[in-house]
């Protein structure tokens, strides 16, 4: 079985390996659990309004986005959560399955900067249930995405 995101992964030559887990819930939490990773390990993909585009956000399951954080990062004066159906729709991935590789359209990405200090994370794979193990350095590379402190609690608040 292989989706869009494990396909680009390949392309890219990519050291990663894919994890299964029974998707009973949407949320980092339960994929943590199912996975028996630790949720600041476990990358939460999130899509946001940047007003004149959208971006994506690169999590530790754990933190919270700073939204004020990501425009600023990103240029724009404000961003906003996207909506299910935007999210979905750019993506081309259901929500609780949104993987940053090989999206339906070509999105911006930043990385929580936290997520750097860790040999390997969990991010999903473009399908719920589905999740690669890779470095995070590996994402930066395949993405081209930008790194920052991104969370609520990051220092230099």
């Amino acid at each position: 079985m292989s989706t869009r995101a494990i396909a680009v992964l390949k392309r890219h030559k990519a050291d990663f390996y894919v994890v299964r887990y029974r998707h009973d819930e949407k949320g980092a939490a339960f994929a943590a659990a199912a996975t028996g990773t630790p949720i600041d390990l476990t990358v939460k993909t999130l899509v946001a309004d940047l007003g004149r585009g959208y971006a994506l956000a690169l999590m530790p399951g754990d933190a919270r986005l700073n939204l004020k954080r990501l425009a600023r990062v990103m240029g724009v004066k404000r961003a906003a959560m996207a909506d299910t159906d935007s999210a979905e729709r750019l993506t081309g991935y259901k929500v609780g399955g949104i993987s940053p590789f090989g999206t339906r359209q070509r999105l911006p990405a930043v990385m929580d900067r936290r997520l750097l200090a860790a040999p390997r994370v969990l991010i999903n794979a473009g399908q719920r249930g589905v999740m690669v193990a890779l470095a995070p350095g590996t994402i930066v590379d395949v993405l081209g995405c930008k790194v920052a402190d991104l969370a609520d609690d990051a220092p230099g608040r």
